[in-house]
């Protein structure tokens, strides 16, 4: 096996964001030399990584130098250059995930058509070049409303996804290729976080329930173990590991899910890295999911996902009207309370949305963690001074 650890080997990561960032306070502890790559030289990660690098994350030179600088390459986000980690991976360098899975992924159209080629149960959709096809769909009756509109590419925290109920909610949208997907009536929006290393050694953590904002679309509660009968947890374990078994993927792969009226599992998206939904992890898993992720992509042996205590995770976003230099409002307040971890992400200015930080809740009692969540929910504010 490959010495890892307080050696000359480097791990690269494009990307420098808050998983980045959370990424990072796993490799310090296995003294893991990490390079990073953003384009922004203040980012999360900026100035806690060994080495950061400045630059395009979608530029093919500036992605394909950085890749030739490392031993092993990996993401934080899978908005990046897949044509420069093709011609790496043609030169014999280690990317994982793997750029074939990054290419079908990065794409929600390419997802989609992937999922219903392979039998993976998901909503019915249709795909179009631009919005404009999809407008002369609707006026030919091949696209019924209510439907969900989303973006082919560049979709995140919410952005670039919209329930579409006439034809005025498509003003304003962007023009590129999307998809119209079949609204379905759900009971539960579920996710399942798989690790995978390149032995083929695999693990699922415990399904999680996804409560999401109704305006933002941005998830404002993550609740493990998802409050579900046994039995539906089971099918979406096991339709989770079917699609980390057909991708042949290696790291860590988020499915997210729907739990329709009659319990059917349906597959949403995926996310080919860490995830929001796996945040809780950090304080009430055995092995976290940013540990897991390096143990999968060095393909070391899988650790133990099984939870110690239930979990919450509480999203911080910044408050609707401020915008400018961040103030955590009665962070101080929280910190009182048993069981309550405020993670920051570093970001210095806020403004309405916007992923600031999480916090965790660690309870015996998976109803009383949710009781609490609501009260630092309503406590902390992220505001603007």
């Amino acid at each position: 096996m490959k010495n890892y650890f307080s050696s000359n080997f480097k791990l690269g990561v494009l990307g420098g964001g808050q998983l980045g960032r959370m990424l990072l306070t796993e490799t310090q502890k296995l003294d893991i030399y990490t390079v990073i790559l953003d384009s922004n030289n203040e980012a999360p990660c900026a100035q806690i990584c060994n080495e950061f690098h400045q630059g395009d994350l979608l530029d093919f030179d500036t992605v394909y130098n950085f890749g030739k600088k490392v031993d092993v390459l990996t993401i934080e986000i899978e908005n990046v250059n897949i044509d420069a980690l093709d011609k790496l991976e043609a030169e014999g360098h280690t990317i994982y995930p793997k750029p074939e899975n990054l290419r079908t992924i990065q794409n929600k159209a390419r997802q989609k058509v992937f999922y219903h080629d392979h039998n993976i149960p998901t909503a019915d959709f249709s795909r179009f070049a631009s919005l404009e096809e999809l407008k002369h769909s609707i006026d030919n009756g091949a696209v019924n409303f209510p439907f969900v509109w989303k973006s082919a590419r560049f979709g995140y925290d919410g952005n670039g996804v919209k329930i579409v109920k006439s034809i005025t909610d498509l003003n304003n949208l962007p023009t590129d290729e999307c998809i119209a997907e079949k609204l379905i009536p759900f009971k539960n929006e579920l996710a399942v976080i798989v690790a995978r290393n390149t032995n083929g050694e695999v693990k699922t953590y415990p399904v999680v329930e996804m409560e999401f904002h109704p305006e933002a679309n941005q998830v404002e509660y993550v609740i493990c173990p998802a409050r579900i009968e046994e039995s539906v947890a089971k099918k979406a374990r096991e339709i989770a590991l079917k699609v980390a078994d057909i991708f042949d993927f290696v790291g860590l792969l988020a499915v997210e899910m729907f739990q329709t009226e009659n319990d059917d599992i349906l597959v949403n998206e995926v996310a080919p890295r860490t995830h929001n939904s796996g945040h809780y992890s950090i304080e009430a898993s055995y092995t976290n999911q940013f540990e897991q992720h390096l143990r999968s992509i060095l393909n070391l042996p899988l650790g133990n996902t099984d939870s110690k205590l239930a979990g919450i995770m509480v999203n911080l976003v910044g408050a609707e009207g401020h915008t400018g230099e961040v103030v955590y409002k009665n962070i101080e307040e929280i910190l009182k309370i048993d069981g309550v971890t405020p993670h920051l992400y570093g970001k210095k200015t806020t403004k309405p949305f916007r992923k600031m930080g999480h916090v965790t809740i660690v309870n015996t009692d998976i109803n009383e963690a949710r009781k609490v969540a609501q009260q630092v929910k309503e406590t902390i504010q992220v505001i603007a001074k």
